[in-house]
């Protein structure tokens, strides 16, 4: 009986030395990824507790009675700040978003309601009705404002890139028309340096730089005032004389009527996602995505934009991105997304829903799934204009089924035709239908983890018994 114990405790002392030591030499290479994956999960944190690549870090930056403004920052990456941004701006009805200008490209998408936006292109001011689905953007240093004149709340979700922002993974913006709140750029100018630069007393200009005090999202009737006469010695009147002649020194124009007409500019007009052909559509939903060749405007910051909407229970197929990093944000609809480490370790699988901000690496494989409850759309931007030829992994369209010959049946260790029915087994590509008695992906990473734990007891077991 004491022997029987003594050699279960020498089985026992052996089976604890294999654990530390098989994986360190038999199997070194799973031993590296493990390291591997160890070092991109370093690179950030989990900020909300639900996915590495959710992002939650979301700043108020200015709140009115007349609206607000949210700002989602991007993660670190491998050490560096992300130089791309989202934002939220909600305006009530009868308001306005000041004139300014920011030290980042603002690509800007309707989601809700209609603005108008009003900006500087090559010295003239422009103006566009904007409504749901219109996409339009405002470069960096570009003089804009956005007004809702409407009875109806309005949403905007804007893509900021601050790769040519003064201060690096910020924006700032210099606000042109203020008083005390916001305070205007011009207030930084001696009074009679300002007052000789506008042709006007330094009595006149003082009241118009002090009334603003509501911030930077007032309320705003979108009517003009009255052409007054600029000698009337009234204070209104040359308060009003004194506004209608910095709108004029700031935009640029002598003639007010003049600045107002909008057909005249060759500035492109926005581009409306729900309007133009789906890039890909078929049963289980459709996608949009544009680059520089539909909408020159993207060109000058370097960002695309996408717009998926997936039927119930449907998924965009596993893929990667060649090109860029992708930012995105759930606008309707609930569901779940997969990432994957290079190292084929699961990087997340998270539900999101509607207000879910999310982002994908370049060259990491994703895969977003809508809930069986109903459809998903999200939008978002990608880092770079080029056209993007995003890479499926699975599904008619696969680089799995391009590539399905002797090399790639070696890789996974199976005869060609078991390779052929394998990959040939999904007849529809790029969005795919739900199987029957799939559940969304979520139960498929739990028995990932039970299989890989009896794997590695087998491979103990089996340097156990060599």
């Amino acid at each position: 009986m004491a022997v029987a114990v003594g050699d279960r405790a020498v089985v026992a002392l052996l089976t604890l030395l294999l654990l530390f030591s098989v994986p360190a030499s038999g199997h070194q290479e799973r031993g590296t990824e493990r390291e591997e994956a160890e070092k991109v999960r370093e690179c950030g944190e989990d900020a909300t507790g639900r996915g590495r690549f959710i992002l939650g870090r979301t700043r108020r930056a200015v709140r009115t009675e007349a609206g607000q403004v949210r700002v989602v920052s991007g993660d670190r990456w491998k050490g560096h700040p992300s130089t791309m941004h989202i934002g939220f701006l909600r305006l009530e009805p009868n308001s306005l978003f000041l004139p300014q200008y920011v030290d980042a490209n603002l690509i800007q998408f309707v989601r809700e309601g209609e603005v108008e936006a009003g900006w500087i292109h090559k010295d003239e001011l422009v103006q566009r009705k904007l409504k749901r689905g219109d996409i339009n953007v405002i470069p960096a240093g570009s003089p804009f404002y956005i007004a809702n004149t409407n009875s109806e709340r309005s949403h905007m979700v804007c893509g900021i890139d601050t790769s040519q922002s003064l201060t690096y993974n910020s924006q700032q913006s210099f606000f042109i028309g203020g008083g005390t709140n916001p305070t205007s750029v011009l207030a930084g100018f001696d009074v009679n340096t300002l007052a000789n630069a506008f042709n006007i007393t330094s009595d006149q200009l003082r009241p118009m730089m002090r009334r603003q005090s509501g911030g930077p999202i007032v309320h705003f009737s979108g009517q003009q005032e009255e052409e007054l006469d600029p000698n009337n010695d009234d204070e209104e009147a040359a308060t009003t004389w004194t506004r209608k002649n910095l709108l004029d020194y700031l935009f640029g124009r002598s003639g007010r009527e003049k600045a107002r007409s909008t057909e005249s500019h060759h500035a492109p007009y926005a581009f409306n996602l729900y309007n133009n052909e789906p890039s890909f559509q078929n049963s289980y939903g459709w996608s949009t995505a544009i680059d520089e060749h539909d909408y020159s405007l993207l060109s000058s910051c370097g960002v695309g934009v996408y717009l998926v909407n997936l039927t119930a229970g449907s998924m965009m197929a596993p893929h990667f991105n060649p090109v860029a990093t992708e930012y995105g944000v759930i606008l309707s609809g609930s569901g779940s997304i997969e990432v994957v480490y290079p190292n084929g370790s699961t990087a997340m699988n998270a539900e999101v829903s509607e207000g879910d901000v999310f982002w994908i690496p370049r060259y990491h494989p994703f895969c977003q799934v809508a809930s069986r409850g109903g459809p998903m759309e999200f939008f978002g931007f990608t880092t770079s204009s080029k056209r993007n030829h995003p890479q499926f992994l699975a599904g008619a369209s696969s680089v799995l089924r391009s590539m399905s010959g002797p090399e790639l049946a070696t890789a996974f260790g199976v005869s060609e035709e078991q390779l052929g029915r394998l990959v040939k087994a999904q007849r529809e590509s790029v969005i795919l239908p739900a199987s029957n008695n799939w559940d969304g992906g979520r139960e498929t990473a739990d028995e990932r983890k039970k299989e890989k734990m009896v794997e590695e007891l087998l491979v103990i077991k089996r340097g156990f018994l060599a």
